[in-house]
Parts: structure tokens; sequence; C-alpha cells
């Protein structure tokens, strides 16, 4: 039997848990692999039944159990649990949902769960009981034992990969924090990480240019030519197929994204904001550089619309589809090595 994948809660009041139960009643239809949630038993069937679903759920003491409960029930391991309080975010809810996320991390890295699909969570919420780290993505990498530095998040749909070198920083901060050796870095793993777990033998990287029309010739910004080409010059010189830099304005036309398997931007937002654009129902955040395959749909809390049955399963789906089939490549490798 397949090692079921583990999903963390995200917090309580929000669409985390309402969209867990949607896509465990769309399992069948949308061929995913077995899951388990992580706590939160009785909360996840009060928040599928805001959207017409009698869930029924199976507490369970150990991951193996899962694969075989998958099938008629929604497997729970362990029973933390919590009150039902949807566009109510509490203290209690935030506990819950990092005690869920921590677990969670937990089984990934200990090979009792085939990856993590972490719900959407509130990091203002979560910072007040504890919670040290920017996102999720520094979380899991830590407790995997990996530097931030090497833990790369890539927004993925349908249509688009994107990785952004510098993530949680205010614009005015990413100018300074840029280095060659990042880019380079960030986009080797990249390139690896889609070899590995995405079945692409020869990745294309698309390097995105930070200054409009990729600097102008230093008449609007001395980075391009200082900073990114250099990258791209050795990440080239280790047989990796990358371009650029590109001006960003063009660079995710139609035709343009037809020439790369994944854009890598300079900061947050060049690279968020034509995947959401494009993907939004369907986006998926992942990280990259990890022993383990961590996934999570690219939405956050929508505290405004949790439990009223608005909030589109899509992205939820996606994530533990991709968690899925990541899962099954790295299990192939290991069995023909």
């Amino acid at each position: 039997m397949p090692t079921p994948l583990a999903l963390s809660l995200g917090d309580p009041a929000g669409v985390g848990p309402e969209l867990i139960g949607a896509a465990w009643h769309a399992r069948q239809a949308q061929g995913l692999a077995p899951f388990m949630a992580v706590g939160g038993a009785r909360l996840l069937q009060a928040a599928a039944a805001t959207r017409g679903i009698a869930l029924p759920v199976q507490i369970i003491t150990d991951p193996a159990q899962a694969a075989d409960v998958f099938p008629h029930a929604l497997p729970v391991l362990g029973d933390a649990d919590g009150d039902y309080t949807p566009g109510a975010p509490s203290r209690d809810g935030a506990l819950l949902a990092l005690a869920s996320l921590n677990h969670a991390a937990a089984l990934a890295r200990d090979g009792l769960a085939g990856a993590i699909v972490t719900g959407p969570i509130a990091k203002s919420h979560l910072a007040a009981v504890g919670f040290a780290y920017p996102g999720q993505t520094e979380c899991v990498a830590d407790a995997c034992g990996v530097a931030a530095d090497d833990a790369v998040m890539m927004l993925a749909g349908p249509t688009l990969r994107t990785v952004p070198i510098t993530v949680h920083v205010a614009l005015s901060a990413v100018p300074p924090m840029l280095t060659s050796d990042l880019i380079l870095r960030r986009a080797a793993i990249t390139a690896a990480a889609l070899e590995r777990d995405f079945g692409i033998a020869a990745p294309r990287l698309a390097i995105a240019a930070l200054n409009p029309h990729a600097g102008e010739d230093g008449r609007m910004g001395h980075e391009d030519a200082a900073i990114i080409a250099p990258a791209v010059e050795r990440l080239r010189a280790m047989g990796i197929d990358a371009t650029g830099p590109h001006p960003a304005d063009a660079m995710f036309a139609p035709r343009s994204r037809a020439s790369f398997d994944v854009a890598i931007c300079m900061y947050h937002d060049q690279a968020l904001i034509p995947l959401k654009a494009l993907d939004f129902d369907n986006g998926v955040n992942t990280t990259l550089g990890l022993p383990v395959i961590r996934t999570s749909p690219d939405h956050g809390t929508a505290f405004a619309i949790a439990g009223r049955g608005l909030a589109d399963p899509g992205a939820t789906i996606a994530a533990i589809r991709m968690a899925g089939q990541c899962a099954a490549r790295r299990a192939a490798q290991k069995a023909n090595a």
C-alpha cells in the first residue's frame, strides 16, 4: 500500500478544514492518493457540513492504518481537536494549527507519511502562540534540518511554474539581498527538483530581470548586468539550460511561456502575480530542496468566506495530487536504486 500523505489543518477558522473534506469527497473522481488529516476529527466534520457534505471520519492511531481507512472514511491521526468557528480565529485554533503542522512535518521527516500538504495559516495568529518563522516553508525546512536559503518556494499551476528568489521581504529590501550566489543556488535546487520530483529530464529555466527592460544597459539599474547575468552564465557552465535576464513584462506571454519550464523571479510579486492571474484556483505552493515533499494550496485562510461553501477546492485538490505524484516518483526512484 502507498505511504499516505499527511494533511495539516491550517487555521481551523479558515477554509482549510472544509476543503480537506471536499477533497476527500472528490477523491475517486480526482484520482487522489490516500491521505490522512492530522487532528481535528470533529472540526472537520462540522466544516464539511457547511458544504453539504456528510463526512465520515475515523480516528487512527498509526499512519499505517490510513490507506485501509481512506476508501470509506477520512482517516484522522490523533485525537487533538477544537471547536469550529469559521471566520473567527482564536488562540486555541492557532495552537491546534501549529500542533497539526508540527506533527505532519515530523511524520514526513520520519518516513511515516509520503508527503506533507499544509493547510493555509494566519501567520500573525501563529506568531502569537510561538511560531517564529516567516512562513510554513521555513518551518518545514527547519524540521528537516535544512537551511532556510536552501528551501526554495515554487508556485505551480497548469500553465506556469514560478520561483521567487526573495520571498517575504519589503520591495525596498530586494536589491541588497540579491547576489549571484543566491540566484545560482536557488536556481540549481529548482533544476534538480524538477528533474527528480517532476520528471523533467532537462529543465529549462528562464531568469527574470529585476529592472524594467532588463536595466537597459544600466540606465534603469545595474543589478541585471552585474548580478543576474553572471548567475545565468554560471548556471550554463554547470550544464543547466538557463536563459536571461529576461524583461519580466514580456516573459509571461503565451509564446514566451512555451519556451521554459520554470520562471526564476527576483521577488515575491514578480512570481506570484502571473501565477495567480493564470492559475489562481489551481495554484500549488511547493517547497523544493527538502528531503520530504511539501505542497500547499496557493491561497490564504479566506476567513471572510469560511463556512459559507464558497471556497473553491481546486487548489487543495491540486496540492494533494501534486504531492502524490511527486511521492510516487521518489518511491519509484528508491525502488530502482
